[in-house]
């Protein structure tokens, strides 16, 4: 079981950054899932926009290539999401999310936080 809990929405200007944060909680530090950042703003589906493999590769949704940026602290417990040079397009509800075996952009993810609220004003 995973536990993962997000914190860090708000309202942005657009050109603005935000951090996102999500606590994760394995029950053990030797399972080690595959972890993603998921939005989905309303109306429309979810979108995976980054993903750590457990081995620390990183994977990003082609609509934030270049000013989002996924990142694990060393103890494992903290993923991040580093959002630069924001969109109001950006706009979503975000999702910290974990998997133990299929991992990537297009999984189907087995454990979800409750998610964050990100507002991005034109």
């Amino acid at each position: 079981q995973v536990r993962l809990v997000e914190s860090g929405g708000g309202t942005v200007q657009a050109g603005g950054s935000l951090r996102l944060s999500c606590e994760v909680d394995t029950g053990s530090p030797y399972n080690r899932p595959c972890l993603a950042w998921v939005r989905q703003a309303q109306g429309d589906e979810r979108e995976a926009v980054a993903l750590r493999w457990s081995g620390g590769a990183t994977f990003y949704a082609d609509s934030v290539k270049g000013r989002f940026t996924i990142s694990l602290d060393a103890a494992g417990n903290t993923l991040h999401l580093q959002m630069n040079s924001l969109k109001p397009q950006d706009t979503a509800n975000y999702y910290c999310a974990a998997n133990f075996r299929d991992c990537s952009l297009q999984s189907d993810f087995a454990f979800w936080g409750q998610g964050t609220q990100v507002t991005v004003s034109p």
